[in-house]
């Protein structure tokens, strides 16, 4: 019987082309993974062991401000607060600290606005808020119709005041402190709390601050001022914590390595030398893996206070003079036709280097609350707010008449008036008879101005007939008048100038009104700076009220430091006159106060510091608070004013007074001299004590 053949299997065959394949696939991800890690294992390694380093810049306290004698006049008080800085933690971990700060600490949430309070509500009640959502609305999400935002919205508006009030007191307090949590940046420490830190609290939270991760306890400061209101609106103010950067300066700051919620200056001084006012901040880095987490830190750099100002103001004149202009508005407000006076300014100025010694302004208010009168400091309206101040400029007036030709030294004029035709007669207060330049300005003669501007103005004028002024007079007019500082920003070292107000008429007689200050408006800083450039022989001086900047000193004390820069005095302009025409003014300034029938003579009878310049009294309109209520028709009032400097040779100190809407009527009640004769004697007194 044959045998049958043997069945040869196919298995083995099979076995070994798994193998094979098995094989094939290790050694190409052998091949792979050779590849890899000696073409980009360099990379990949850098990468797992890659950090990343933040720089976290804390504040510092701002520089003092001295006054001229040295004394203290802004400092910082230390105050105690805590801040939370944001190291990468989520809002559940925010919150979890949030509320075990809130058991700690009292934290105030006034201020928290309905909507951060239905956000809370939200937050705390998701299923009663999402029920204020329809299905329909629903629907319109899935549809692409609105999107998740809009349903949010509608929950917002959906939620009622009676659902707000179910918020407890601790739910308000506790989302109060996430919410200044999650106001700062990463890295960034955040002021959670700096008002009336209790030291018990101080002492709690620095004790828990393990498990309060984020949470710190430090040192914040405060501005400080030991003369309390004394020239307060000239230092200027600094934001608040909960203000932070201003927004129309937000970018300028945020460039320069500003945080968003750090302190700056704001106004004035403050804002005026924020940069040298603000210090060195000080540099901790902070390094963090690729995860986030904080591995070290390091500090780079101490910090270092902003460098320290010092004025040229005397504070103790400076209260002195206050006083003063306390004491004689006060007194005048007693006498009749006085009821819309309720100012008064003066500024006392070096005229040969432009230092301001003083820069005093008051103002009566009434205050809201119990509708009582009361005094408040305006020494920014020396630059800030400007009037018709009358003859005090005939000066500036004289001086154009010199340089344009039309008049001379000794060049005189009858005092008659002078009648335009269809205009009133324009004349002097009484008629002077026939004056040179000199007596012109003793005297105050307007008719003498009005002739100075028809010269310059090539006008041919004969009594009751029409005149013309060529178009530029206007222009050549206040172009030299600019040249003293009238009608023009002075260059004072703060912001928000004034430069003053120009008419738009160049009618004739507007032009003779200019030229007499009962035109154009000025602010007392220009009137300083103008008699200023009188007195030093016609050099116009920049205004400064810092003398120097200074190093902070690294002790708390209130010892200067070494000199980082002095301001030097700034000649802007020199008046293109020659040495006679200035001799011929300072003369008729002179004879005004010193001469028998000056404008001032009678009021300054006797001072022994020999006195020179210009009175002022000017036509004007009531522009004042309580100009709305007399419609289109503002009351006439009396501005005054009073530019002087002395000794009348090599002055030491030049002085502007004005006192606009002084009085109504006719009855002049001298409050410039009032004021102006009291501040000179007190500036001597004071020197010679």
């Amino acid at each position: 019987m044959e045998k049958k053949k043997k069945k040869k299997s196919h298995f083995p065959i099979r076995l070994n082309l798994l193998f094979f394949s098995v094989f094939l696939l290790f050694s190409i991800l052998i091949l792979r993974l050779g590849f890899v890690q000696i073409v980009y294992g360099e990379n990949f390694k850098r990468e797992l062991e890659r950090k990343e380093d933040i720089t976290i810049n804390n504040p510092v306290p701002r520089g003092k401000m001295f006054d001229s004698n040295y004394r203290v006049i802004v400092d910082n008080i230390p105050k105690r607060a805590i801040t939370y800085t944001n190291m990468g933690a989520s809002q559940k971990e925010m919150l979890e600290t949030a509320e075990k700060l809130a058991k700690l600490i009292v934290k105030n949430y006034d201020r928290m606005t309905q909507r951060e309070k239905k956000d809370l509500w939200i937050l705390k009640y998701p299923k009663k808020a999402d029920a204020k959502v329809t299905k329909k609305e629903l629907d319109l999400v899935k549809a692409k119709k609105l999107k998740d935002n809009d349903i949010y919205k509608l929950k917002i508006e959906r939620i009622t005041e009676e659902e707000i009030s179910q918020l407890t007191p601790e739910d308000l307090e506790v989302w109060s402190i996430y919410l200044e949590f999650s106001s700062g940046y990463k890295f960034t420490p955040q002021i959670v709390k700096n008002e009336d830190v209790t030291p018990e609290e101080f002492a709690i939270v620095s004790e828990n601050l393990q498990s309060l991760p984020g949470v710190d306890t430090t040192t914040d400061w405060d501005r400080s001022y030991t003369f309390d209101q004394t020239l307060k609106s000239i230092l200027g103010n600094v934001t608040k914590t909960e203000e932070g950067l201003p927004a129309d300066r937000l970018d300028y700051f945020l460039s320069l390595g500003y945080n968003r919620n750090d302190r700056v200056g704001k106004s004035q001084l403050e804002l005026q030398y924020e940069d040298v006012l603000h210090g060195h901040k000080s540099k901790v880095k902070t390094v963090t893996d690729k995860q986030g987490n904080v591995i070290e830190t390091e500090v780079v750099t101490d910090g270092k206070r902003g460098k320290d100002l010092v004025l040229t103001v005397d504070m103790e004149l400076q209260k002195a003079v206050e006083k003063i202009i306390e004491e004689e508005l006060w007194g005048l407000k007693k006498t009749p036709n006085t009821s819309l006076l309720d100012r008064a300014y003066v500024v006392l100025m070096d005229p040969n280097n432009g230092a301001v010694l003083t820069m005093a302004g008051k103002r009566i208010v009434k205050n809201p609350e119990t509708g009582q009168l009361e005094m408040q400091d305006d020494a920014l309206g020396t630059i800030t707010t400007t009037y018709n101040v009358g003859s005090a400029v005939k000066g500036a007036t004289v001086l154009t008449g010199f340089k344009t030709g039309v008049i001379k030294p000794g060049t005189r004029i009858n005092d008659t008036g002078i009648k335009i035709k269809d205009t009133p007669l324009k004349k002097s207060y009484s008629y002077l008879g026939t004056l040179n330049d000199v007596d012109a300005l003793k005297l105050s003669s307007n008719v003498y101005m009005f002739h100075t501007a028809i010269r310059i103005g090539k006008g041919n004028y004969q009594y009751d007939q029409p005149l013309s002024l060529a178009s530029n007079t206007v222009d050549i007019i206040r172009n030299s008048f600019a040249s003293f500082g009238l009608g023009s920003r002075t260059g004072i070292d703060l912001p928000n100038e004034s430069s003053g107000l120009k008419g738009s008429s160049r009618l004739p007689g507007h032009i003779m009104d200019l030229v007499i200050g009962q035109y154009d408006t000025y602010s007392p800083m220009q009137l300083a700076q103008y008699i200023s450039t009188i007195a030093n022989g016609g050099k116009r001086m920049k205004p400064h009220i810092v003398k120097e900047i200074r190093e902070p000193m690294d002790n708390n004390t209130d010892e200067i430091g070494p000199v980082f820069q002095e301001i030097k005095p700034t000649v802007l302009n020199t008046i293109d006159a020659e040495p006679a025409w200035m001799d011929r003014v300072q003369l008729g300034f002179k004879k005004v106060f010193q001469e028998p029938g000056g404008t001032a003579f009678r009021r300054f009878t006797g001072v022994p510091y020999s006195p020179a310049g210009k009175t002022g009294t000017a036509e004007a309109f009531y522009d004042g608070p309580e100009r709305a209520k007399f419609g289109k028709e503002p009351p006439p009032v009396m501005n005054l004013s009073l530019v002087t400097y002395a000794p009348s040779t090599n002055p030491e100190v030049a002085m502007a007074v004005i006192v606009p809407w002084a009085y109504q009527g006719t009855t002049d009640n001298g409050a410039n001299f009032l004021i102006g004769r009291r501040v000179m004697d007190t500036y001597f007194a004071m020197k010679k004590n």
